[in-house]
């Protein structure tokens, strides 16, 4: 299969990354990529749907990870994977040698492994250029559930209209499911038994960088994981920080030890970003170098400056991302700059996962979460127009049209976009620019 083909067929199926902004998948196949890597790393602590799927569907995944390599010509395929995954490994290592260009790369449990300039770094030994892509230095890197979905789309014909989801946290059973795409959080939630908590407060995607959604709010392409939390967790409250009470504090408390900068994976790998300079000249309005505020754009958000590395809880993420932000509002791209070396430091500065959940008070939500491959049923869908980076699709249908899951209810708009499908058999409801209601059978 040649390069356009498999991307009309990606394209066509609505097959976007399964987790983080949703970039279409069919953008990444480029035959400048001399290598693919496979991100089993999961990332953030709690997450399990990647390990899992692997683990239960291993000969789709590496059938359809084979083609994507075939497709593309490259020259090697690295299945990047934690080692303590040892199930999922076992699992691989019966399969892979039907694969002769594919190999396992065995990733320290530390984060944030599943960041896909720590991951080529780690698997490769490549360095991505600070602001650049993957592909500039010859990889292109998917995840798991996003191959899973390429093997469903070539060879079963199925579009995405599902997604697998972990809930764990305060809940009675915490489980992994597979639910239909535009399901409501709270019936998610409610997969998994009776919440533990008084007052819940769910946190979307990884303790890190996930986000704090409503209960009313759809399952997106992108969902990996609900964690219930308590609304007094101290983890609520770090990721609930204002911007104008982190820089009152940032002004007050920064001692520059640091400690934020040298435990920035990105800093690790040579890209300039020095949150403690940063800290220091946002805090006193020290305009006059204006670097520190320009390198803010080369940070990947991952947290870990705020979540675990400042000694005195300070936020330079939320401060970071507040001027980054503002940045790119403004126009402002990011200026063009070489890698510095590999700290020699920085296999010894790492974040291991298990201190990490400590930090966060989550170890006691360290739990199994087992996979139901089992598709749930959804009483009514709400289907977001844009779940993805790039342009969103355009609705094609109407209030009382009958669907049947797989049916295109969105075509793929000009440019970067692609497909949106209906994920049960049902009535629409609703439609406006943003999202299409279906209530199903």
């Amino acid at each position: 299969m040649d390069i356009a083909s498999l991307s009309k067929i990606l394209r066509d199926n609505g097959i976007v990354g399964a987790g983080g902004a949703g970039f279409p998948t069919y953008g990444k196949l480029s035959d400048k990529a001399d290598t693919i890597i496979l991100n089993c790393a999961e990332c953030e602590p709690l997450l399990k749907l990647h390990r899992q799927l692997l683990k239960a569907h291993v000969r789709e995944v590496l059938k359809a990870f084979a083609l994507i390599a075939e497709t593309v010509g490259a020259k090697e395929a690295i299945i990047g994977i934690k080692e303590e995954y040892e199930s999922t490994i076992e699992a691989l290592e019966e399969y892979i040698g039907e694969y002769p260009m594919m190999r396992i790369h065995k990733l320290p449990g530390a984060y944030p492994m599943g960041d896909e300039v720590v991951l080529i770094y780690e698997a490769t030994g490549r360095v991505v250029r600070p602001g650049g892509l993957p592909i500039e230095c010859g990889v292109a890197v998917f995840n798991v559930e996003t191959v899973h979905n390429v093997y469903r789309a070539v060879w079963e014909n199925k579009p995405v209209t599902e997604k697998y989801v972990t809930v764990v946290g305060e809940v009675e059973q915490p489980i992994t499911v597979r639910v239909p795409i535009g399901t409501r959080i709270r019936d998610v939630v409610a997969m998994a038994g009776k919440i533990t908590t008084n007052k819940p407060v769910y946190l979307l995607g990884g303790p890190m960088m996930g986000s704090f959604g409503s209960d009313y709010q759809p399952v997106t392409k992108t969902t990996n994981a609900i964690i219930v939390l308590p609304e007094d967790h101290t983890l609520v409250y770090r990721k609930t920080n204002r911007f104008s009470t982190a820089v009152a504090r940032a002004a007050s408390s920064c001692c520059q030890c640091q400690c934020c900068t040298d435990l920035c994976p990105r800093h690790a790998l040579g890209h300039p970003i020095q949150p403690h300079l940063f800290m220091r000249a946002a805090a006193n309005r020290d305009f006059q170098d204006l670097d520190p505020f320009l390198d803010t754009m080369f940070c990947s958000a991952c947290g870990l400056c705020e979540m675990f590395s400042c000694p005195q809880g300070l936020s330079p993420r939320t401060m970071i991302n507040e001027y980054k932000n503002g940045l790119r509002k403004a126009g402002i791209k990011p200026p063009v700059v070489q890698a510095a070396p590999v700290s020699s430091a920085r296999e010894y500065r790492r974040a291991w996962e298990g201190r990490l959940m400590a930090r966060l008070g989550l170890g006691k939500y360290d739990k199994d979460a087992l996979l139901d491959d089992n598709l749930r049923n959804a009483a009514e869908v709400k289907i977001l127009l844009s779940q993805h980076i790039g342009a969103p699709a355009k609705a094609n249908v109407q209030v009382g049209d009958k669907v049947a899951a797989g049916d295109v209810i969105a075509a793929a708009a000009d440019g970067l976009s692609v497909n949106i499908h209906a994920s049960v058999n049902g009535v629409v409801k609703e439609v406006t620019d943003k999202y299409v209601m279906i209530a199903g059978e």
